[in-house]
């Protein structure tokens, strides 16, 4: 449900692009044209990934009639990359520019997506296919994700980064909102591989946005670069060395092992354990997705409120826990009430994630931005196939319904990590000065 880091080192964080106009207008970032082309490609390339997450998980059980550790290996596989290319992705994006990195993992993921329909049409499609197609798109999305994360500062100013995350991941929540019920009917309608389908055309869009983008990048000069395997290092020890960083890294670890666990099954235990159709499997996504869009909405208010620790540790101890309603959905509670219960722990978790990823924009130096975020993503990412697989091993098991109680609890295990780290006494988190 996820989500979510590199910069040139040139032009600092703190200050506005040259081509951008003095800030600050009344509109915030809507005045500013590199950022609504940014926004308008993320949300379009969100819309497409939303449809194509549900498309995917029902081609396999639908189509092809998959088992809960086969569906559970396809999100595996989605992942794994990170656990072979995070680190080198984050020194290689801090080398080149950005926006060029972002421009060709879009083109590659419209023709990777694209594959699936052509090969239903055909009638060659195989579960072997959906498999590959996820890895490959994964390796693809480290780079991306890397890169994403990484341009945005020298996108916006840095008292702007969190007002961009807002409106970025707020974006994304609507586009999970429709994403989901739009999968389901157009699975009803022309079959579950149509949405596949969507999601490579949302990256052809995403595409022609980046390409308008207007950012003057200046990665470090050849003679300037060190070894590969030094850079990589840096940015390992500046992320193991601070608390803060590290302390959030083991937090998403944890979160997303917990997170991906319920995912693997999620679907099997809609359909086969609760009797969700298809086209409700995406209601319910749907439902699930506007406490993406309110968390997204409040992560700015949260912080300003009650400080940027200590809104983080609001978000994971008094959102996330409604999770642990999911499991009781069609026994001991209504399907409505469990998605609602459920949307408000995801409401949480993407508030958390929300102000969490604009302390690292804001924390981490400029020229080592994309190493210090690559190597807390490989270490948080890195338990989603590791989370997928166990959910999956566990349904097979155990059955869905009680693999999403053990997950659960597993998620709600991360709120530990913050209450045994400095953030427990703060409340907000500190701040480096530009020029560290």
């Amino acid at each position: 449900m996820t989500t979510a880091s590199v910069k040139p080192p040139s032009p600092g964080p703190s200050s506005p692009p040259a081509t951008e106009p003095p800030r600050r207008s009344r509109w915030g970032l809507w005045a500013q044209a590199n950022f609504r082309r940014l926004w308008i490609g993320e949300t379009t390339s969100g819309l497409g990934t939303a449809v194509g997450n549900v498309a995917l998980a029902l081609v396999a059980v639908v189509t092809l009639e998959a088992s809960p550790f086969t569906v559970g290996l396809l999100t595996a596989s989605a992942w794994v990359p990170w656990l072979f290319l995070g680190l080198f992705a984050g020194a290689w994006v801090d080398r080149w520019p950005r926006l060029k990195v972002m421009l060709v993992c879009d083109l590659l993921l419209l023709v990777l997506f694209g594959s699936v329909p052509v090969a239903a049409w055909l009638g060659v499609l195989t579960m072997g296919q959906l498999v590959v197609v996820a890895l490959l798109a994964g390796a693809v999305k480290v780079f991306l994700s890397t890169a994403n994360s990484a341009v945005l500062p020298a996108l916006v100013a840095k008292q702007d980064l969190l007002e961009a995350n807002v409106k970025l991941r707020s974006g994304d929540a609507a586009a999970e909102i429709a994403g989901p019920g739009l999968a389901g009917l157009l699975s009803q309608a022309f079959g579950a591989v149509s949405g596949l389908l969507a999601d490579a055309v949302t990256y052809l869009v995403a595409a022609v946005c980046v390409g308008s983008l207007r950012v003057e990048e200046k990665p470090p000069a050849v003679s300037e670069r060190r070894g590969i395997l030094r850079e990589i290092g840096e940015g390992v020890r500046f992320l193991v060395r601070d608390p803060y960083l590290r302390t959030l890294a083991s937090f998403a670890a944890v979160g997303n092992l917990g997170l991906n666990g319920i995912q693997a099954v999620q679907t099997v235990f809609l359909i086969r354990s609760v009797g969700v159709t298809p086209g409700g499997v995406g209601a319910v996504f749907a439902v699930v997705s506007v406490g993406g869009l309110a968390g997204a909405a409040l992560a700015g208010r949260i912080a300003r409120r009650f400080g940027t620790a200590r809104g983080l540790l609001l978000c994971e101890l008094v959102g996330a826990p409604f999770i642990l309603l999911l499991p009781l959905a069609g026994e001991r509670l209504p399907l409505a009430a469990s998605a609602v219960a459920w949307a408000v722990a995801v409401c949480g978790v993407i508030a958390g994630n929300v102000i969490a990823g604009s302390f690292y924009q804001a924390y981490c130096p400029p020229a080592m931005i994309g190493r210090i975020r690559a190597s807390a993503s490989t270490v948080n990412f890195s338990a989603i196939p590791l989370g997928a697989l166990l959910g999956g091993w566990l349904g097979e098991v155990l059955g869905a319904r009680t693999t999403i109680w053990i997950m659960a609890s597993v998620l709600l295990s991360a709120g530990a990590v913050l209450l045994a780290s400095p953030l427990r006494a703060m409340r907000s988190f500190p701040e480096r000065p530009a020029e560290s």
